[in-house]
């Protein structure tokens, strides 16, 4: 099938469209209906009576945008009318919810008038946090707004005319910087002049441009102040009108630093390109097709041209959904009356900045792992990449309470991205209450196979953060000069093994070894040839206080070096492995998934107790149970027993203070009536979030079956029970994932 059949088949399928509501609260007793409904719901209608702004507190409208649209300009289709722009609305409704986690209504209105359109949407503003105008024809669409914004308490904001324009001014902030030119010398060319032109030529003024150095064509040519004062052009176009002589296109590119296409596409040819001033900047944002394609504007010059579209197959894609959902977040989040100048700014220097930084794995991933890095092709961040939520919204709420126009007077920045990454997933929430206690006291921590390139990411990640002080493992030169390839500006600390300072290495791994079949030649190729062995030295004589290693390994053997050399703590005999799978509403620690492939009941009440002490480490109180696949007793055999024996060896110890049982099935572990109605006697009275398997095999199983049909997230593997700090890394872990056990890590450490 095509591309359209494809596309109708996706909206066509039960259930049709591409919304659905669902509840946010129990709906599953009486009780629970008298509160959601009559006559329990009475009350917060009588607070928000008394006081408007309570209906941020007891209804969803600070998470609700209407997305209202009445069809007159939709996409590239035209005025195809209310009804028909229907799937686009919807769409854009999901493109909030999906990157920003905002509900919305999509409102369709079969109105032409824009003053009969303006007291319809007035009328919604008890309804929604905010308005979301979308595909209106210029040039109603600017008084639609502008009446909207001065009689609407809360934002209303058209993004065909502004999203271009912050994600565009974002772009041009860069460009500029690499191209070496000042925003307030750009002589800037702008092809159309349309609601998005207009609105983009206005915002890159408020980014430092000058308005004198904009030049503005329309499909009759230079907009120029002999065809303003003729009545030639509308109120609006007048703004940007030159005292030029007339001419084409083609005439207002000649010598210019900037184009900006906002029109259709074909209008630019090569020779109006090479027209242009020296490292032009290109901004064709036609679609589907530029003004001119990407790769005739690059071989038109010799020198930089730095180009940008609207196309997602092409570098430097302009993308409004990187505007958007994150600048309604920060609005909703502060309950703002409007998206104002310097809330838009906020954003697109939020932008600028963000696409300076190192990118993550999974957005390299998802654009078929070529290098993302910050130059002339990588001048914008990519769509998907999550860390916009985390920047853009942040900013937005700041400028917000800054100006003037949020409802609450004090945004604390820290705090609000913690809020956001919960709203991202409890893995996220669960990995900042780490993060943020190994900020509090960072530890060296130890990064073998600091050659690789992930490792190298993310040690300069680690050190930005403050999570750690990281030390690479490897060749000196090498690791320099690959994060001088990365564009990595920091100055690694690292451990070269072929320096001679670090020759008492190896004559400690001989004495460790020396009665294990270890020669003293043999120890000293270990220390400089194996980077784990290294490490592992390093941290045993305290050099450093943890070790990250596996990267490039199989687990068992990049396991190895940190057991024979560092090995368990003085009070355990086995270390284990365990996950940490988050789901939507709750969490639960998996162990052991990685290393005691048959453990007796003396292992797994170890493991049950170094578990315990990791979940605490994530400020959890341990439930844990020791799984099986019989219920108190249901079956005997000598697989049931020991997790039977286990459970009453840690309920007779004085030193776990935390509720333990078994052995019990999963579902009996994991579903609180269960336990409470059928297993009344048990020591858990609420359900486990501690899941002990009773082999290796089941534990591997479990987590991985959880993690892929449950819908879950999981953090690890971890290691616990080492004497000190040591994680054994999964082969292609991203570096997402290498800082985060660098923060488990130096919180491990702290413990210590």
């Amino acid at each position: 099938m095509g591309l359209d059949e494809d596309a109708l088949e996706y909206h066509r399928v039960d259930p049709p469209g591409k919304v659905e509501i669902s509840t946010t609260k129990p709906t599953n007793t009486q009780r629970d209906l008298s509160l959601a409904y009559s006559p329990g719901v009475a009350a917060p209608c009588m607070e928000i009576h008394e006081d408007e702004t309570d209906a941020y507190t007891y209804t969803a409208k600070g998470n609700l945008v209407g997305v209202v649209s009445n069809g007159s300009a939709v996409l590239g289709l035209g005025d195809i009318g209310a009804q028909a722009s229907k799937p686009v609305m919807e769409g854009k409704g999901v493109l909030f919810k999906r990157f920003a986690d905002i509900d919305v209504f999509d409102i369709e209105l079969e109105e032409a008038d824009p003053d009969k359109l303006v007291e319809a949407i007035k009328m919604m503003g008890p309804t929604f946090g905010g308005i979301n105008l979308e595909d209106i024809k210029a040039p109603e669409c600017f008084t639609v707004e502008e009446r909207l914004r001065e009689e609407m308490d809360i934002p209303v904001f058209h993004d065909d005319q502004h999203g271009t324009a912050i994600i565009s001014g974002a772009a041009l902030v860069n460009a500029a910087e690499i191209a070496g030119k000042s925003l307030d010398d750009l002589d800037i060319v702008f092809s159309g002049a349309g609601a998005s032109a207009l609105a983009t030529a206005r915002f890159y003024v408020s980014l430092g441009a000058k308005r004198e150095n904009i030049t503005m064509c329309d499909s009759s040519g230079i907009i120029t102040t002999g065809r303003a004062e003729s009545g030639d052009v509308n109120e609006y176009k007048r703004e940007f009108a030159r005292d030029v002589p007339a001419g084409d296109l083609a005439d207002a590119m000649e010598g210019a630093d900037v184009f900006v296409g906002l029109s259709i596409g074909g209008l630019v040819s090569q020779e109006m390109v090479q027209s242009m001033g020296d490292n032009p900047i290109i901004f064709a944002m036609a679609n589907p097709d530029p003004e001119i394609d990407y790769h005739e504007a690059k071989e038109a010059r010799d020198d930089d041209v730095i180009m940008a579209t609207g196309r997602s197959d092409y570098p430097n894609q302009v993308n409004n959904v990187l505007g958007f959902p994150f600048i309604f977040r920060g609005a909703l989040d502060v309950r703002a009356t409007e998206i104002n100048e310097e809330m838009k700014v906020a954003a697109a220097r939020a932008l600028a900045n963000l696409a300076r930084q190192d990118v993550p794995d999974a957005v390299v991933k998802a654009y078929g792992d070529q290098p993302i890095q910050f130059g002339p092709d990588y001048i914008i961040p990519k769509p998907v990449d999550p860390r916009v939520l985390f920047r853009v919204a942040p900013a937005v709420a700041k400028a917000a309470v800054d100006s003037g126009s949020a409802r609450i007077d004090h945004v604390d920045v820290q705090e609000y991205e913690e809020q956001l990454e919960a709203r991202l997933g409890k893995s996220r929430e669960m990995m900042r209450v780490v993060l943020n206690k190994a900020k509090s006291e960072p530890k060296r921590v130890a990064l073998a196979e600091g050659e690789d390139e992930k490792m190298i990411r993310a040690a300069y990640q680690i050190q930005e953060q403050g999570i750690a002080h990281p030390v690479l493992i490897g060749n000196e030169e090498t690791i320099l000069e690959t994060a001088r390839g990365l564009g990595l500006e920091f100055e690694p600390t690292v451990a070269d093994p072929y320096d001679g300072n670090y020759d008492e290495y190896a004559e400690r791994l001989f004495e460790l070894r020396q009665r294990k079949g270890i020669t003293r030649s043999e120890a000293t190729d270990l220390v400089r040839r194996d980077t784990n062995y290294f490490g592992s030295v390093m941290v045993e004589q305290g050099d450093a206080d943890a070790l990250l290693t596996g990267l490039t390994h199989h687990y068992p053997s990049a396991l190895r070096p940190p057991l024979q050399v560092i090995s368990t703590a003085e009070d355990v005999e086995y270390a284990a492995g365990v996950y940490l799978l988050t789901f939507k509403n709750r969490i639960v620690f998996c162990a052991d998934a990685t290393v005691n492939q048959d453990p007796n009941e003396e292992v797994l009440a170890e493991v049950t107790k170094q578990t315990a002490k990791l979940a605490r480490r994530f400020n959890v109180e341990p439930r844990a149970a020791l799984l099986s696949y019989s219920n108190f007793g249901s079956v005997d055999n000598e697989g049931t027993r020991k997790p039977r024996r286990a459970t009453e060896m840690l309920q007779s110890d004085p030193e776990v203070d935390f509720p333990v049982d078994g052995e019990m099935q999963a579902d009996t572990a994991v579903v609180e009536d269960i336990l409470t109605d059928t297993y009344e006697f048990s020591e858990l009275d609420e359900a486990a979030n501690v899941l002990v398997f009773p082999n290796l095999e089941s534990g591997n199983i479990g987590y991985k079956l959880l993690q892929r049909l449950g819908g879950a997230e999981a953090i690890g593997p971890m290691l616990v029970g080492m004497d000190k700090p040591v994680h054994v890394l999964q082969r292609g872990d991203e570096v997402k994932d290498i800082v985060n056990l660098a923060g488990v890590a130096v919180v491990d450490a702290q413990q210590e």
